[in-house]
């Protein structure tokens, strides 16, 4: 496009611009050219692009409400049977999905208030954010504020909902390590300048999670902090030291924590007689909910694992429920819908980094990132390919604070990639 807008921004992600433009000459382009092709289009810096203009992207809205709205059903259909439980004492059949539904309906809320806050007004509150986040996740751990469920202490008692600090820490370590990454963009070929402050950031929010204990969140943390750092151009030498390191932490944390040993044990033989009625039966009755699935399914309702055989079906095992009911392809539809919101909230990062707006795109890819491998860990556990882990099917298992903060990070990405339509408009972000 032929008129540029400053942003804030700008003045600090000139090395960024200068790796861009030789990498354009290198590949045979002008200085001027940034060699980002996004869903067919490619966009190039002083060049005018045509733009079909619909405000944000409406595909990809549409596909998250189609994902809520089916996650209303089958957590509806997934607890249905929980008032026979007497664990859950004297609730509703609709105890769960209405609870669900609110969260929902805050999370809108959340999420409208989220679109209208610009993405330099993010920038500007990415270190503020992080510090909050930090006071929660210490919040969460006095007595009588943190609410205890199962032995974990993750959630401060809202009334209306718990909330878990967690989910917001997730938020706020990817716009802080956005922000972070053009901030130090000069020098991001150094360690102990680039890398080392970020992973000491990683590595304090990391030390207030296991204390919850809440080993799964911390995963999905510094994997988001990885990705924003190779996404923003840290040397690929120090990443892979970087995850090296992270890989050996937390087989050294596995391995010292003996009931975290026991998971892994469990998994390798979920159905021997040691480990199918201790740490390896959700994994067996997960597996034996898509097994009876078989390729259509039982029918919506059907399930027979939901019936106080499979713990937690409402939350970290709805995808076996779906799986029983809806057979291999209900779960397949289920991975595509993830697959394509995945690729389509990255290739918003890569039109807004072609723009020459390096937070708006790492923030967007950051989301992916965070989305994406989340529901991969959810999934894998679920069929079986990987260990036990606490982790819910973003967007579709039961859980205010998730959803709540899965919406605001949507909203985000929907204002990312609307400040983008404006920008090819020529118009101001």
């Amino acid at each position: 496009m032929n008129t540029t807008t400053a942003t804030p921004s700008m003045g600090r992600t000139r090395g960024w611009r200068g790796w861009l433009g030789a990498r354009g000459q290198a590949a045979g382009g002008g200085a001027d050219a940034l060699p980002v092709r996004v869903g067919g289009t490619e966009y190039r810096q002083g060049t005018a692009t045509p733009a079909y203009v619909l405000g944000f992207d409406q595909a990809l809205l549409w596909v998250v409400v189609l994902l809520l709205a089916f996650s209303v059903v089958m957590v509806y259909s997934a607890s249905i049977a929980m008032p026979d439980n007497p664990r859950f004492g004297a609730i509703a059949p609709t105890h769960f999905v209405v609870r669900h539904v609110v969260a929902i309906g805050v999370g809108f809320v959340a999420a409208l208030m989220a679109f209208q806050v610009s993405m330099n007004t993010w920038e500007r509150m990415a270190r503020w954010l992080f510090v909050a986040s930090l006071l929660l996740l210490i919040a969460v751990l006095v007595p009588h504020v943190g609410v205890v469920v199962n032995g974990a202490r993750r959630w401060i008692s809202l009334g209306l909902m718990n909330f878990q600090p967690s989910e917001l820490a997730k938020f706020a370590v990817l716009i802080y390590a956005a922000d972070y990454m053009v901030r130090k963009m000069d020098v991001k070929e150094r360690f102990f300048r680039a890398v080392l402050p970020m992973a000491a950031a990683v590595a304090v929010v990391g030390g207030l999670l296991l204390a919850e204990p809440d080993m799964g969140a911390f995963m999905v943390i510094a994997v988001i902090a990885m990705g924003i750092l190779f996404l923003g151009g840290v040397n690929a030498r120090m990443f892979f030291l970087i995850a090296l390191i992270l890989v050996l932490a937390f087989a050294a944390m596995v391995w010292l924590s003996p009931w975290r040993r026991e998971r892994i044990f469990a998994y390798l033989d979920p159905f021997s007689e040691a480990h199918a009625l201790g740490k390896g039966y959700q994994l067996s009755h997960a597996l034996i909910a898509i097994g009876r699935g078989e390729v259509f399914g039982v029918g919506l309702g059907g399930s027979v694992e939901k019936l106080h055989w499979l713990p937690e079906a409402h939350t970290d095992f709805l995808l076996a429920v779906i799986g029983e009911e809806f057979g291999l392809i209900g779960v397949l539809l289920l991975i595509g819908a993830f697959l394509w919101l995945t690729r389509r909230i990255m290739q918003i990062g890569r039109q807004a980094i072609a723009l020459d707006r390096v937070f708006p795109g790492l923030v967007a890819q950051g989301v992916a990132i965070w989305l994406g491998f989340q529901a991969f860990i959810n999934m894998g556990v679920n069929l079986g390919a990987l260990p036990t882990k606490g982790l819910t099917l973003p967007l579709m298992s039961f859980g205010g604070s998730a959803i709540l903060m899965n919406l605001v990070a949507i909203a985000v990405v929907l204002r990312v990639d609307y400040e983008n339509k404006l920008l090819m408009r020529g118009g101001r972000a």
